[in-house]
């Protein structure tokens, strides 16, 4: 399985989410909320993509590269799963860390909320994020769906007609 930094971001939100995604339901084409979050993506830093480069690795990619300073750019709507942007940071860099790039550093930028937090590849959070790797497959590959959670962010989800309404 390929295993993507939104994989990593969705397992540390919701795992139905993750299996919902994984499984090729996708509803983020539907949500006005993942419209506004792209519009925000698109419009914040118009001359970030001339001058940042976007890279793919194995399958995730990194919109915003620095790659003089070896530091990716993450931008988000909001900070409300602030601890899952971080993890998909440090996804990337684990990714950049396993193609040979040593040193990188990762900005989590929150334009609406003029918000920027820094984020590191730690030592310790290499084995965590492989076991997420392992976990994320079992939960991929296994024929149920997790059970739905009831968390205050769940009615701003691009799956949440699909969890709620009955």
């Amino acid at each position: 399985m390929n295993i993507t930094a939104t994989h990593i971001n969705y397992y540390h939100i919701c795992h139905r989410k993750l299996w919902l995604f994984s499984n090729g339901i996708q509803m983020e084409h539907t949500s006005a909320v993942v419209d506004e979050a792209n519009l925000i993506h698109e419009t914040s830093y118009p001359q970030r993509a001339a001058k940042f480069t976007e890279l793919e690795l194995g399958g995730a990619k990194i919109d915003f590269y620095d790659e003089k300073n070896r530091v990716v750019h993450e931008i988000k709507k909001s900070n409300k799963v602030e601890k899952a942007h971080e993890w998909q940071v440090k996804y990337y860099l684990l990714l950049l860390l396993r193609a040979g790039v040593e040193g990188a550093t990762g900005i989590l930028e929150y334009p609406k909320l003029k918000k920027i937090t820094r984020v590191e590849l730690l030592e310790d959070d290499i084995p965590t994020l492989e076991q997420d790797e392992k976990q994320i497959e079992m939960i991929v590959r296994n024929q149920e769906v997790p059970e739905k959670i009831n968390k205050s962010f769940c009615k701003k989800c691009s799956y949440f007609d699909l969890c709620w309404v009955e």
